[in-house]
């Protein structure tokens, strides 16, 4: 008998990664595909055909990569009859009419296969003898587009959002004054899934149970958990390392980072140290990233007002001075906001009612079994209050529902106080599938019945509210009006007192940048409205990534009572329009700034976008008012929606940020 010689194996690549919803993963070492659909590999003999009737093919599937270990394996001989369901491993000869000199032969991967690198070996038995021959690798991510995956979602428009989409706007700011914020989750660029499979492979999960970790790595549930604390490296070799404030000269500033591409290249590159240093939008943009590469489909989500109580009563207690002052006096903190993933995924361990989103947080705040990470807790367990239920459903509760006790003090007494149950959690959203604005997603956490208002309180006498009169942008007054009602027949005269501090979204107020006092006269019964304004000469040094508590305590001197109301904002950049170019054919980006500052500034503008090559340009002695243009040219490489961010570093001064939706078109 004539040996059956293998001259050459094809993995055929892009076929099988376009079928795969793969093709973005370019340039990466190993095949790329999707369990629970099968893919095709094919053989050139060199001698003789193929001979189904003496000879055997045995193909054998392993993941890991130190031979010391005992790998997980399964063996599957080649058939010929139809490709294998989804549920098991197999490999059949290709039904579409099989070439027996050059066969071309089907691998089928089970729905529940392990995610990560496989290597397949070939064991060739013919009547005189047997070969073996190595075949390559394959990376096997988790399907949403397979009915089977626990991953499963059941929309393109979804599955291309919240799987494909490689940008993205986070959101920041206030309720009443929502931030978006570009970023480039960057899943396609080079070497980025190499290291979201690094991650996998130096938890301590792994390192501790390598074959456990690789059974485990079968179910999202336990893919996320892992991910959810690899992310921080609070107890483990993780990927960013947290710092909210002080000085950031040992690393980057979180406010700076514009996508999660810069922040794994430079993990894994370092040999896995921390990068210094991120926030909470940071950890959860890079999460999305890694949950995306995995295949498990994910989302940004923002919780404003979101509460960390500190003593589990679910009750969150702020103090202000008889000025508007707030003050540091409790434990307990309201984040302006918060952000967080979310992971679509069925929950067989929980029942089938708790199926879809699952809250993750890999911002490290509290331990949850023994390590930093959050979730994944049921999005739809928070709404009903199910909080025995795993995992850390009761933290994330408290962090959406807790109520707020606001307090007024003098000289250490209590003047006034009040109690709003509807402010903690009270816009939770996310980027709508497909366009570039906030999908509110609050009603899927809780039961809604009323939209966010400023804080006010109101005594028998008189009664405050504070309302912005439209959303701040730099450069241009801020103009809010204070509505001042006597409850009384009899007239009053009341003075206001006007406070405006800079915070940062988790912190508490720093000192007063702007204050004013005025005496109101009413008539008794009247309802005054009284505007104000803040000049931008006063604000402009907070002008970015911080934010504004503004606070108005009306004093009635006639009782000594006191009233307070308030409002948290930011103040915004202006935005860019949409645009549409050809795929492949050089275009042109012109990015324009106009100083609105009282000053010169200065500063360096940054470009970038997944998959073009933009760099850096200076901009110098700008003076107030005055205007640059800048062009700069790229190639777009991808069809499709992209992103193209602009970053102008202002030195010295805040951080300013544009972003424009491109449509590029397959030509």
């Amino acid at each position: 008998f004539t040996d059956l010689v293998i001259q050459h194996v094809k993995l055929w690549r892009h076929d099988n990664q376009k079928l795969h919803q793969t093709e973005g993963f370019v340039g990466v070492k190993a095949l790329v595909v999707r369990r629970g659909k099968p893919f095709r590999i094919s053989l050139k003999l060199k001698e003789r055909p193929f001979n189904p009737k003496t000879d055997a093919l045995v193909f054998k599937f392993s993941i890991g990569r130190n031979s010391s270990l005992r790998h997980l394996f399964v063996k599957r001989s080649v058939t010929f009859s139809k490709v294998s369901p989804c549920s098991r491993w197999g490999a059949c000869m290709d039904p579409e009419g099989p070439d027996l000199q050059c066969p071309s032969i089907l691998i089928s991967t089970p729905a529940t296969a392990p995610v990560g690198t496989y290597s397949i070996q070939m064991f060739v038995f013919t009547p005189s003898s047997r070969k073996t021959y190595r075949l390559g690798n394959f990376t096997l991510l988790c399907n949403p587009w397979c009915s089977k995956d626990a991953v499963f979602l059941s929309f393109e428009d979804q599955r291309e959002e919240y799987i494909q989409n490689d940008s993205g706007l986070l959101y920041m700011g206030t309720p009443l004054s929502v931030a978006a914020r570009p970023w480039s989750f960057d899943q396609f660029e080079p070497d980025i899934l190499e290291a979201c499979l690094s991650l996998l492979q130096v938890s301590p999960q792994h390192l501790t149970n390598p074959v456990k970790d690789y059974k485990s790595r079968a179910d999202p549930i336990y893919i996320s958990r892992v991910v959810s604390a690899m992310i921080n490296s609070e107890d483990d070799r993780g990927v960013l390392k947290g710092k909210w404030s002080g000085d950031f000269t040992q690393g980057v500033d979180p406010s700076t980072w514009t996508g999660s591409g810069d922040i794994l290249t430079q993990w894994a590159e370092s040999g896995f140290s921390p990068v210094m240093y991120g926030q909470c939008w940071v950890f959860a943009a890079v999460m999305c990233t890694v949950m995306r590469v995995l295949g498990i489909p994910c989302r940004v989500v923002t919780n404003y007002n979101s509460a960390h109580d500190t003593n589990g009563n679910l009750v969150i207690e702020e103090f202000y001075n008889e000025l508007g002052k707030k003050l540091p006096h409790s434990k307990d903190s309201i984040w302006n906001f918060h952000v967080w993933v979310e992971c679509w995924m069925t929950r067989k361990d929980l029942g089938s009612d708790l199926n879809g989103w699952q809250v993750l947080d890999p911002t490290p705040q509290e331990r949850s079994a023994g390590v930093f990470c959050c979730g994944p807790a049921p999005v739809r367990a928070l709404r009903d209050r199910r909080i025995e239920l795993p995992y850390d459903i009761p933290f994330v509760y408290a962090e959406v529902k807790a109520s707020v006790h606001t307090v007024v003090l003098r000289e250490g007494q209590v003047v006034c106080s009040s109690r709003d149950t509807k402010r903690v959690g009270s816009l939770i959203c996310t980027k709508a599938i497909g366009h570039p604005r906030p999908e509110n997603i609050t009603g899927d956490y809780k039961h809604v019945k009323s939209t966010h208002g400023a804080l006010y309180t109101t005594s028998q006498g008189v009664s405050v509210t504070l309302t912005l009169e439209k959303a701040p942008v730099a450069g241009v007054p801020i103009t809010f009006r204070v509505t001042i009602t006597n409850k009384e027949t009899v007239a009053k005269e009341i003075i206001e007192h006007l406070n405006a501090q800079a915070k940062q979204y988790n912190h508490s107020p720093s000192d007063t940048f702007w204050e004013a006092e005025s005496v109101v006269k009413l008539a008794p019964l009247e309802v005054r409205v009284v505007r104000h304004q803040i000049s931008p000469v006063h604000y402009e040094d907070v002008v970015g990534d911080d934010l504004i508590n503004l606070a108005v305590v009306l004093e009635d001197p006639s009782n000594q009572q006191r009233v307070l109301a308030c409002e948290e904002f930011n103040i915004e950049s202006p935005q860019l329009d949409e645009g549409a170019v050809n795929r492949g054919t050089q275009q042109t980006a012109v990015v324009s700034f106009t100083n609105p500052f009282s000053v010169p500034v200065s500063g360096v503008l940054t470009i970038r976008a997944a998959g073009l090559k933009l760099g850096e340009r200076e901009i110098l002695n700008l003076p107030p008012g005055g205007r640059v243009q800048q062009p700069l040219s790229f190639v777009p490489e991808k069809a499709g929606t992209r992103m193209i961010q602009a970053r102008l570093d202002l030195t010295n001064r805040a951080v300013v940020r544009g972003y424009q939706m491109v449509t590029v078109n397959r030509n």
